[in-house]
């Protein structure tokens, strides 16, 4: 699942962690755009359900600089030993850049030095030399965790796939639906045996359809109109069915965009039903060959409720 969830403050967490562990949930995996940090859920998390594992979805390579990066992954590794992944990604120019002051230059270039320099560097490595991106002096961690953790790198097209299989302990994948997922891993050749697929999967538990559309008909706009993302879904096969959304948003007319969105492509990215059928949606994706399926959750009436006995007994739902 993925955490923290909304209308739920985060020094109220607790309950929903041992539902969640209660209900089946395995791991907790978060974010980072603009709502809470990537780390500090987990960080809670670590001392509120010890048996669960742990994993960022993730933490952006441009944010934070190298040595700050590589101490907070150690601080959760030696908090929450052997339960922490790390996934790290390149994120967006709007992150990274409208929002963080940083410059978004060489995504895939500045993710591969990222996953060059934490390797070493949280297995209590000096390391001291010149990157294509950056240059680290001297640094080593002076708290390296017994346990490092596993790191894990979002990945969209070929070139990151393969960069991940390649050198990273597992890949993330984001915004495909079930039937995307072979065309994803047919890039990712590794004969690692403990490789994760790892993938953010939305989910809005309603078996109100027309609710579900409009929600998710405005986050596919806001999304899938990045260039990253809609390179993604032209490489995908969707170039023909997203098009009309394209042109209108590029024109302005936002309202035209959203309406350019057929409901069978909202029906593959977003997962939608009572519990039971978001389940065996999401257990399509597990039989694609995703082994880490992090639900998110979208609004719904008894989510926004505040109800916090309702939503945890939704939560119980999705896990059973």
């Amino acid at each position: 699942m993925t955490v923290p969830l909304s209308g739920i403050p985060l020094s109220e967490h607790a309950e929903v962690y041992r539902t969640l562990a209660g209900a089946g949930f395995t791991d907790l995996w978060t974010s980072e755009v603009a709502g809470s940090d990537a780390f500090t859920p987990l960080t809670l998390a670590a001392a509120w359900a010890p048996g669960l594992r742990l994993g960022t979805a993730v933490a952006p390579v441009f944010t934070r600089g190298p040595g700050l990066l590589a101490m907070t992954a150690a601080a959760l590794a030696e908090t929450a030993p052997g339960r922490f992944q790390l996934g790290i990604g390149a994120s967006s120019p709007v992150v990274v850049g409208d929002w963080n002051a940083a410059e978004f230059t060489e995504p895939f270039q500045r993710s591969r030095d990222m996953l060059r320099f934490l390797r070493p560097a949280l297995a209590g490595e000096l390391v001291d030399g010149e990157f294509e991106t950056f240059s680290v002096r001297r640094f080593r961690l002076e708290r390296p965790p017994a346990a490092p953790p596993q790191i894990l790198l979002a990945a969209l097209r070929p070139g990151m796939l393969r960069l991940a299989a390649a050198e990273a302990d597992g890949v993330i994948l984001n915004w495909l639906s079930a039937r995307d997922v072979h065309t994803a891993l047919a890039e990712v050749k590794t004969d690692k045996p403990d490789f994760d697929v790892a993938a953010r999967i939305f989910v809005c538990p309603t078996d109100d359809a027309d609710h579900a559309r409009r929600l998710g008909r405005r986050m596919i706009a806001a999304y899938l109109t990045v260039p990253a993302y809609a390179a993604f879904h032209r490489w995908l096969g969707r170039d023909e069915v997203l098009t009309p959304m394209w042109q209108a948003w590029s024109s302005g007319d936002r309202k035209a965009a959203l309406a350019a969105i057929p409901d069978e492509v909202v029906d593959d990215l977003i997962v939608h039903g009572t519990p039971a059928e978001c389940r065996a949606k999401v257990e399509a994706y597990v039989e694609a060959g995703i082994t880490v399926p992090a639900m998110a959750l979208l609004s719904t009436p008894t989510l926004d409720s505040g109800d916090t006995t309702a939503i945890l007994d939704l939560l119980t739902a999705l896990g059973r």
